[in-house]
């Protein structure tokens, strides 16, 4: 459990992993066991693969949290196959929810709603690097000092027309979310976030009313459903945690990028 002054919930990692990876299919595994990067095997073996989704995990470990959840779709059994009950890899307690409602990340996040309605969520992409080690601990000790129902690790926008650009004051009040803009004059797009139960508890009811809608558009994603808490008048914050772009290796050529990077320089994501 993390307790920091405000934040006395446990804190719970969410990680999505319901998607088909049609951008880079057909993969020998599921996309978020790709092999980016390398880490010392703690048997003394010398370096071995580092897979893209330990990444986020490790920054959840590092912030102390021992918990996580991902969510998977049928199928993907290669993922618990790897990563096991999480404390051999992780030292962490990681277990496995089912995938129901296939409409988006935000129903994806809801199969986790009995387990989580109560405690802190600390969410990352499994398909995303960041280069922050010390993301989810900052967004800790912000959130225990703000009271935010929504704290929102940031980081410079890439691409803005694929990337949720986040419009925030000198104090850190983030006053709108775009998503997904054609163009945007916003430098900054989140990465990571740490909600408290109060958004959970609206994601929970948001998604509820969408179930009919869901399969006649596009699928729902995370930041709209975060745009459409802030427009319900929940308090959300963000935090720029570096100036470095993040990398999203679902497209093929961040991947190869990725690949390309991790095998010249082993990064430190």
């Amino acid at each position: 459990m993390v307790s920091n002054g405000s934040i006395a919930e446990e804190v719970i990692g969410l990680v999505p992993a319901g998607g088909q990876a049609t951008r880079i299919s057909p993969l020998p595994c599921s996309k978020e066991l790709y092999p980016i990067g390398f880490r010392s095997a703690d048997d003394g073996r010398g370096i071995r693969p580092k897979v893209v989704s330990h990444y986020l995990l490790g920054k959840m470990r590092a912030a102390g949290i021992t918990k996580a959840y991902f969510i998977l779709r049928p199928g993907k059994w290669d993922i618990p196959g790897y990563f096991g009950d999480g404390t051999a890899l992780l030292d962490m307690h990681v277990a496995y929810l089912m995938l129901g409602a296939p409409f988006g990340v935000p129903f994806t996040l809801d199969q986790a709603y009995p387990f989580v309605r109560y405690a802190t969520v600390a969410f990352g992409f499994p398909d995303i690097l960041f280069d922050c080690e010390d993301g989810f601990s900052r967004l800790v000790e912000r959130q225990s000092i703000s009271h935010s129902d929504v704290s929102l690790g940031l980081v410079p926008a890439k691409h803005p027309s694929t990337d949720d650009t986040v419009d925030f004051d000198d104090k850190g009040e983030v006053r709108d979310l775009i998503v997904c803009p054609s163009e945007s004059a916003l430098r900054y797009s989140w990465c990571i976030a740490l909600w408290r139960p109060a958004f959970t508890e609206f994601l929970h009811d948001f998604v509820k009313n969408k179930k009919g809608l869901s399969s006649q558009g596009p699928e729902l994603s995370v930041g709209y459903t975060i745009k459409a808490g802030i427009n319900a008048g929940l308090h959300v914050e963000a935090l720029v945690l570096n100036e470095t772009p993040y990398v999203d290796i679902g497209t093929p050529e961040q991947l190869y990028n990725s690949v390309r990077h991790s095998v010249q320089h082993r990064p430190q994501f």
